[in-house]
C-alpha cells in the first residue's frame, strides 16, 4: 500500500473518531509552581509572584499566567495512529473564564474535534483538531484550548 493509501486508510479511521474524548487527567496548582513558571517566561507581574501584592487587587490574591495551562497536559486521545511520523504544533486559540489560583485542582480532558487531509510540497498533511477542556475543582470551565496538531 502506498503513502498516500495508508494515509487515506488513517483518514477514514480518524473521521470515525471524531467526538472521542481522554481520559481526564488532574492537575495541583501551586504558588511555587506558578511563580517559577512566570519567571520562565519573563513576566515579572507581581501578580504572579507576590501574594502580598496580589491581595490588593480585584483577583484578592495570586493567579497564575494565561499559559500557565501549557504545563498540564491531557491524557492522550484513543484514536488510530497513522503513518505520518514528522508532527508539529498548528497553533492553538484560547478562551479564558475563571482565574486560576494556588490550590485549585485542574482537570484536563481533550476532544477530538475535526479531522482534515491537505496536499502540500512534501505530500499528504493531516491537519488534527482537538478541543481542550480545562475544567477546577467547582466545575467551572476555567479555560478551553483549541489545538491544531498538522503531521506530514
Amino acid at each position: 500500500m502506498t503513502l498516500t493509501a495508508q494515509v487515506h486508510t488513517a483518514l477514514q479511521a480518524l473521521q470515525k473518531a471524531v467526538g472521542s474524548v481522554s481520559e481526564p487527567v488532574t492537575y495541583e496548582v501551586e504558588a511555587g509552581h506558578i511563580r517559577r513558571f512566570a519567571e520562565a517566561i519573563g513576566d515579572p507581574n507581581p501578580l504572579f509572584t507576590d501574594e502580598a501584592a496580589a491581595r490588593r487587587t480585584r483577583y484578592g490574591g495570586m493567579v497564575a499566567p494565561p499559559t500557565f495551562l501549557r504545563a498540564f497536559p491531557p491524557n492522550p486521545l484513543p484514536v488510530p495512529d497513522f503513518p505520518l511520523a514528522r508532527r508539529l504544533d498548528g497553533g492553538s486559540e484560547w478562551e479564558y473564564h475563571e482565574p486560576i489560583r494556588p490550590g485549585d485542582r485542574i482537570t484536563v480532558v481533550q476532544r477530538l474535534a475535526d479531522v482534515r487531509l491537505r496536499e502540500g510540497r512534501l505530500g499528504p498533511m493531516l491537519f488534527i483538531i482537538r478541543d481542550i477542556i480545562y475544567t477546577n475543582q467547582f466545575g467551572q470551565v476555567v479555560a478551553t484550548q483549541r489545538a491544531t496538531g498538522i503531521a506530514y
